[in-house]
């Protein structure tokens, strides 16, 4: 593909604009790590996020068909998130630039600093 022209074929910027911003990639990494999760404890893990900005990365990861919610008839109402099988099949590509973050984060700073 050598044409991101701005439409809703364009798989890069379809996909890469919901997943790409600051959280989901965060919050799908919290889910793998730690497989199912209530709201608080998504939270608690990430630890700078708003809950207003929490629970709309979630819909928007719940909407993409990459994470579940489920809700259980329960008082208080219990309600719980994971990863879809589309989400970890997600996980790899994730974990790629998470090692590729790791290993030239000291190069990237660096760089920063001479700017």
């Amino acid at each position: 593909m050598r044409n991101f022209t701005p439409s809703a074929e364009c798989p890069v910027r379809n996909v890469l604009g919901r997943v790409g911003d600051k959280w989901s990639m965060l919050v799908l990494m919290t889910l793998h790590a730690n497989g199912v999760m209530r709201f608080s404890e998504i939270h608690r893990t990430l630890g700078d996020i708003s809950h207003r900005m929490l629970t709309v990365t979630l819909r928007v990861l719940e909407t993409d068909g990459l994470v579940q919610r489920a809700v259980y008839a329960e008082v208080p109402p219990r309600v719980e998130y994971r990863l879809t099988e589309r989400g970890e099949s997600l996980m790899p590509h994730l974990f790629g630039l998470v090692e590729w973050a790791q290993a030239n984060l000291a190069g990237i700073l660096a760089s920063r600093r001479r700017d």
